[in-house]
């Protein structure tokens, strides 16, 4: 699933960054070589972010 358009970051690619240390959606991007543009996704980014720390 596409979690950001305006970077083309799909669900994966966050879960991924989150597994490698990232802790908020900045860093989670910032990991990918991106930033946060128009910042729609911040949310959905987030919860995916959440998610993952539960189950860590």
């Amino acid at each position: 699933m596409v979690v950001c358009v305006c970077n083309a970051i799909k669900e994966n690619q966050v879960r991924d960054a989150v597994r490698k240390g990232a802790s908020c959606p900045r860093s989670a991007y910032e990991a990918l070589g991106r930033r946060p543009r128009c910042g729609q996704c911040l949310p959905f980014a987030r919860s995916i972010i959440d998610e993952e720390s539960v189950g860590a």
